[in-house]
Protein backbone atom coordinates (compact mmCIF):
# COMPACT_ATOMS: atom_id res chain seq x y z
CA UNK A 1 0.00 0.00 0.00
CA UNK A 2 1.32 2.98 -0.75
CA UNK A 3 1.23 5.50 1.72
CA UNK A 4 0.81 9.58 1.68
CA UNK A 5 2.29 11.72 -0.64
CA UNK A 6 1.35 15.10 0.81
CA UNK A 7 3.22 17.94 2.70
CA UNK A 8 3.85 16.94 6.98
CA UNK A 9 5.70 19.10 9.12
CA UNK A 10 9.35 18.32 9.04
CA UNK A 11 9.40 17.05 12.99
CA UNK A 12 6.57 15.11 12.38
CA UNK A 13 7.95 12.95 9.98
CA UNK A 14 8.27 8.91 11.66
CA UNK A 15 10.39 6.29 10.28
CA UNK A 16 7.54 3.97 9.63
CA UNK A 17 6.83 6.11 6.46
CA UNK A 18 3.20 7.41 8.02
CA UNK A 19 3.11 10.77 9.34
CA UNK A 20 1.98 11.85 12.74
CA UNK A 21 1.79 15.53 13.57
CA UNK A 22 -0.67 18.59 13.51
CA UNK A 23 -0.06 18.39 10.06
CA UNK A 24 -1.31 20.40 7.05
CA UNK A 25 -2.18 17.83 3.89
CA UNK A 26 -2.16 19.06 0.13
CA UNK A 27 -4.69 17.55 -1.67
CA UNK A 28 -2.96 16.36 -5.57
CA UNK A 29 -4.02 16.91 -8.71
CA UNK A 30 -4.64 12.94 -9.31
CA UNK A 31 -6.38 13.15 -6.12
CA UNK A 32 -9.93 13.33 -8.13
CA UNK A 33 -12.04 10.76 -5.90
CA UNK A 34 -12.47 10.25 -2.05
CA UNK A 35 -11.17 6.42 -3.42
CA UNK A 36 -7.87 8.14 -4.79
CA UNK A 37 -7.10 11.12 -2.29
CA UNK A 38 -5.67 10.93 1.22
CA UNK A 39 -7.21 9.05 4.17
CA UNK A 40 -7.13 10.84 7.49
CA UNK A 41 -7.16 7.62 10.33
CA UNK A 42 -8.90 9.74 12.79
CA UNK A 43 -11.00 12.20 11.86
CA UNK A 44 -11.23 13.79 15.33
CA UNK A 45 -7.88 15.33 14.94
CA UNK A 46 -6.90 18.33 13.70
CA UNK A 47 -5.86 18.57 10.07
CA UNK A 48 -5.55 21.56 7.41
CA UNK A 49 -6.30 20.17 3.90
CA UNK A 50 -5.04 22.66 1.38
CA UNK A 51 -6.36 22.54 -2.23
CA UNK A 52 -5.53 24.65 -5.31
CA UNK A 53 -7.66 24.52 -8.22
CA UNK A 54 -6.61 26.41 -11.82
CA UNK A 55 -10.55 26.41 -13.95
CA UNK A 56 -13.44 25.24 -13.43
CA UNK A 57 -14.69 21.62 -13.33
CA UNK A 58 -11.57 20.44 -11.30
CA UNK A 59 -11.99 17.34 -8.87
CA UNK A 60 -10.42 17.01 -5.21
CA UNK A 61 -10.53 14.54 -2.50
CA UNK A 62 -10.15 12.73 0.85
CA UNK A 63 -11.45 10.72 3.18
CA UNK A 64 -11.70 10.78 6.89
CA UNK A 65 -12.42 7.71 9.66
CA UNK A 66 -14.42 8.62 12.19
CA UNK A 67 -16.19 6.43 15.24
CA UNK A 68 -20.08 5.78 16.20
CA UNK A 69 -19.99 9.22 18.19
CA UNK A 70 -17.31 11.14 17.31
CA UNK A 71 -17.59 14.74 16.57
CA UNK A 72 -17.25 15.46 12.95
CA UNK A 73 -16.12 18.85 12.26
CA UNK A 74 -15.20 20.99 9.61
CA UNK A 75 -14.59 24.30 8.25
CA UNK A 76 -14.09 26.08 4.93
CA UNK A 77 -11.62 29.07 4.81
CA UNK A 78 -9.67 31.01 2.34
CA UNK A 79 -6.72 33.37 3.12
CA UNK A 80 -7.58 37.07 3.91
CA UNK A 81 -5.99 38.57 1.26
CA UNK A 82 -6.05 39.27 -2.72
CA UNK A 83 -6.55 37.10 -5.20
CA UNK A 84 -8.62 34.95 -2.54
CA UNK A 85 -10.90 37.44 -0.97
CA UNK A 86 -12.08 39.21 -4.27
CA UNK A 87 -13.83 35.97 -4.96
CA UNK A 88 -17.43 35.75 -4.68
CA UNK A 89 -19.22 33.21 -3.15
CA UNK A 90 -20.44 31.77 -5.73
CA UNK A 91 -16.67 31.61 -7.53
CA UNK A 92 -15.14 29.41 -4.71
CA UNK A 93 -15.26 25.19 -5.16
CA UNK A 94 -18.43 23.85 -4.10
CA UNK A 95 -17.58 20.83 -1.24
CA UNK A 96 -20.03 17.78 -0.66
CA UNK A 97 -19.55 15.60 2.21
CA UNK A 98 -21.03 12.05 2.92
CA UNK A 99 -20.96 9.30 4.94
CA UNK A 100 -22.43 6.43 6.64
CA UNK A 101 -26.37 5.57 7.17
CA UNK A 102 -26.61 7.89 3.41
CA UNK A 103 -25.70 11.19 5.17
CA UNK A 104 -24.99 13.65 2.57
CA UNK A 105 -24.16 17.16 3.49
CA UNK A 106 -23.29 20.77 1.01
CA UNK A 107 -21.32 22.88 2.78
CA UNK A 108 -23.41 26.27 3.34
CA UNK A 109 -20.57 29.47 2.48
CA UNK A 110 -22.62 31.76 4.47
CA UNK A 111 -20.04 34.16 6.84
CA UNK A 112 -16.94 35.94 6.68
CA UNK A 113 -15.62 35.71 9.92
CA UNK A 114 -11.73 37.29 10.03
CA UNK A 115 -9.33 34.74 12.06
CA UNK A 116 -5.38 36.06 12.75
CA UNK A 117 -2.97 32.76 12.82
CA UNK A 118 -0.25 33.88 14.89
CA UNK A 119 2.06 31.60 13.89
CA UNK A 120 1.96 32.04 10.28
CA UNK A 121 0.96 35.70 11.04
CA UNK A 122 -1.65 35.12 8.78
CA UNK A 123 -5.18 36.16 8.15
CA UNK A 124 -7.84 33.66 7.46
CA UNK A 125 -11.66 34.43 6.87
CA UNK A 126 -14.28 31.63 7.91
CA UNK A 127 -16.63 31.32 5.21
CA UNK A 128 -18.81 28.06 6.88
CA UNK A 129 -18.74 25.73 9.78
CA UNK A 130 -20.32 22.26 10.01
CA UNK A 131 -20.51 20.41 13.47
CA UNK A 132 -22.74 17.01 14.12
CA UNK A 133 -22.33 13.57 15.72
CA UNK A 134 -20.54 11.18 12.99
CA UNK A 135 -21.50 7.01 12.95
CA UNK A 136 -18.84 4.93 12.64
CA UNK A 137 -17.68 4.68 9.30
CA UNK A 138 -15.23 6.84 6.03
CA UNK A 139 -16.63 9.89 5.32
CA UNK A 140 -16.04 11.52 1.89
CA UNK A 141 -15.05 14.91 1.00
CA UNK A 142 -15.15 16.47 -2.62
CA UNK A 143 -14.30 19.55 -4.09
CA UNK A 144 -15.57 20.80 -7.02
CA UNK A 145 -13.88 24.06 -8.31
CA UNK A 146 -15.71 26.88 -10.07
CA UNK A 147 -12.69 28.80 -10.96
CA UNK A 148 -9.42 29.25 -10.14
CA UNK A 149 -9.48 29.35 -6.30
CA UNK A 150 -7.11 28.42 -3.31
CA UNK A 151 -9.04 26.89 -0.04
CA UNK A 152 -8.37 25.14 3.10
CA UNK A 153 -10.54 23.05 5.12
CA UNK A 154 -10.07 22.73 8.77
CA UNK A 155 -11.09 19.06 9.60
CA UNK A 156 -11.29 17.69 13.31
CA UNK A 157 -10.41 19.47 16.18
CA UNK A 158 -8.37 17.70 18.95
CA UNK A 159 -4.40 18.37 19.47
CA UNK A 160 -2.99 15.09 19.42
CA UNK A 161 -0.74 13.77 16.65
CA UNK A 162 -2.75 12.30 13.44
CA UNK A 163 -2.08 9.59 10.61
CA UNK A 164 -2.75 9.88 6.84
CA UNK A 165 -2.29 6.98 4.73
CA UNK A 166 -3.39 6.08 0.87
CA UNK A 167 -5.63 3.07 0.10
CA UNK A 168 -7.85 0.87 2.21
CA UNK A 169 -9.14 1.90 5.78
CA UNK A 170 -7.10 1.71 8.74
CA UNK A 171 -8.34 0.56 11.75
CA UNK A 172 -8.07 3.36 14.79
CA UNK A 173 -6.19 1.94 17.50
CA UNK A 174 -5.93 3.33 20.90
CA UNK A 175 -1.92 4.24 21.60
CA UNK A 176 0.27 6.57 23.87
CA UNK A 177 0.43 10.18 22.63
CA UNK A 178 3.56 12.14 21.97
CA UNK A 179 4.35 15.85 23.31
CA UNK A 180 2.62 18.30 20.95
CA UNK A 181 5.17 20.55 20.42
CA UNK A 182 3.93 24.27 20.97
CA UNK A 183 3.70 26.96 18.62
CA UNK A 184 2.45 24.48 16.14
CA UNK A 185 -1.33 24.86 16.94
CA UNK A 186 -3.42 27.66 15.48
CA UNK A 187 -5.60 29.48 18.35
CA UNK A 188 -9.11 30.70 17.90
CA UNK A 189 -12.03 29.45 19.60
CA UNK A 190 -11.44 25.47 18.54
CA UNK A 191 -7.24 25.89 18.67
CA UNK A 192 -6.85 24.53 15.60
CA UNK A 193 -3.63 24.22 13.70
CA UNK A 194 -2.45 26.42 10.17
CA UNK A 195 1.69 25.74 10.31
CA UNK A 196 3.23 28.16 7.31
CA UNK A 197 7.02 25.64 6.82
CA UNK A 198 6.00 22.65 5.19
CA UNK A 199 7.91 19.76 3.26
CA UNK A 200 6.72 17.82 0.59
CA UNK A 201 7.81 13.91 0.91
CA UNK A 202 7.27 10.76 -1.01
CA UNK A 203 7.44 7.69 1.28
CA UNK A 204 7.60 4.22 -0.63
Amino acid sequence: MRKLLAAVLVFGVLGTGVSQAHQPVVLLDSDTSAEKGPLLVDGTVSFAIRASFTKAGQKKAFRAQLQEGDALNFQFLIMDKKPENALKMTQLPTLVVTGPGGFKTTMKLNERTKFFESYSQTTYLYLGRYTSVAKSGVYSFLLTSRGKAAITLGVGDREIPGEVTRGASLTRTSTSTPPIIRGQIWEDRTRHSLPNRVLKLQFG
